[in-house]
């Protein structure tokens, strides 16, 4: 008897472990269908991507401040766009639009040229504007610490001989010949390791088509010198209004400023040319004996005096 019910016994044992054996099997086979019909769909790894922080011009030179990092779907980046980790946007600094683009959209090389590309000047000068290079040296281009994106005034220092009956000393001076003028390019490099000041041997400036013949004789007649203008407009500047495209200066257009070596040393002999001769337009009459001075616009002395 006792044998019988442990042959029993183990006969369940068996088809007990048998049968939870192929439950599990079944289970598992069911999982496996489950995860294959619907797989579990895990978020992608996002990345950052460099992006215009407001909007950019056509021709408007890039600085750091202008660009920005924006998180980016992983599946949505596309090869052209600037990942981080690959470039900062120190790197694009100096570099033009040549295509406007929106805030917030992707930056990417087929919407910015760099410097020294072919087509750079065209992308950088605004409609009906002209580029011109000028000399520079260490004192006229201030110490190189004039950059791309500056606004400049064009001075020029050359000699003026005296009048007809004056000294043989040839007065020396300075007149500011242009206001306002962008600086496009130094030495065709539109972008300088910060805190270093490199000086230039060149600038380009964008001008009119006039201004272009103008700095082209200011070169022929002395020595060009740059004056940096500050980013915060005067309330009422002090020289002429810009020279539109055809040339001709609006009409609240104020006199070209200069300044003769005589104003600036009293020791110098006065020059015919300058602000301070105030004897400029007096003639001397000799009457007899005596002498006098009159106005070259006054009435003639009478005849027989």
């Amino acid at each position: 008897m006792r044998l019988r019910s442990l042959l029993l016994l183990l006969v369940a044992v068996g088809l007990a472990g048998g049968t939870a054996m192929l439950a599990r099997a079944w289970l598992a086979a069911q999982h496996a269908q489950v995860a294959e019909a619907s797989p579990l769909a895990l978020p992608a790894p996002a990345k950052s991507v460099l992006v215009a922080r407001n909007d950019i011009k056509r021709g408007q030179i890039l600085k750091p401040e202008d660009t920005s990092w924006q998180v980016w779907p992983e599946g949505a980046v596309d090869k052209s766009y600037v990942v981080l980790g690959m470039r900062t946007p120190e790197s694009f600094a100096g570099w033009v639009a040549r295509n406007p683009v929106s805030g917030g959209e992707p930056i990417t090389e087929a919407k910015i040229i760099a410097p020294g590309n072919r087509g750079f000047l065209a992308a950088v000068l605004r409609p009906g504007m002209r580029a011109i290079s000028v000399p520079v040296t260490t004192t006229s281009g201030i110490s190189g610490f004039i950059f791309p994106g500056d606004q400049v005034d064009l001075m020029i220092t050359h000699g003026i001989p005296s009048g007809p009956g004056g000294s043989a000393y040839e007065h020396k001076a300075a007149e500011t010949v242009m206001h306002d003028v962008r600086v496009i390019a130094i030495d065709q490099r539109l972008e300088s390791k910060a805190g270093e000041a490199v000086v230039a041997h060149t600038a380009t400036l964008e001008v009119t088509p006039k201004q272009v013949e103008m700095i082209a004789l200011a070169g022929e007649i002395g020595k060009l010198s740059l004056s940096l203008r500050s980013l915060v407009p005067a309330a009422a500047d002090a020289g002429p209004a810009k020279a539109t495209p055809g040339g001709d200066s609006s009409d609240d257009a104020l006199k070209p400023t200069y300044t003769v070596d005589s104003e600036v040393s009293p020791l110098l002999p006065k020059s015919l040319h300058g602000n301070d001769n105030s004897d400029s337009g007096l003639v001397t009459i000799l009457r007899g004996g005596g002498k006098g001075s009159e106005s070259a616009g006054s009435q003639a002395a009478p005849r027989g005096s």
